[in-house]
């Protein structure tokens, strides 16, 4: 199954490893030097144009999405449910 991150990027739900809000970003250092880390390899990818309301990561890259993360895993879950 699949899961939509916003915009036009999808991924496989088996792909996806978390899902954080925005605000994880300011409030603790480790996802700091994590997303640090994973921008300095050119793992980030910033899905649209709008904010970023979540970071979704996954087995190979970090996505920032438009998308709130109450709603993202809303989505995941209906999918697993199936």
């Amino acid at each position: 199954m699949y899961i939509h991150l916003g915009g036009e990027k999808i991924i496989r739900t088996s792909q996806v490893v978390a899902i954080f809000d925005i605000s994880i970003e300011s409030s603790s250092k480790l996802s700091r030097q994590f997303v640090a880390h994973a921008r300095k390899n050119r793992d980030v990818e910033t899905i649209g144009e709008e904010d970023p309301k979540s970071i979704v990561v996954t087995e190979e890259r970090v996505y920032y999405s438009p998308i709130s993360t109450s709603t993202l895993k809303k989505r995941a879950h209906y999918l697993v449910d199936l």
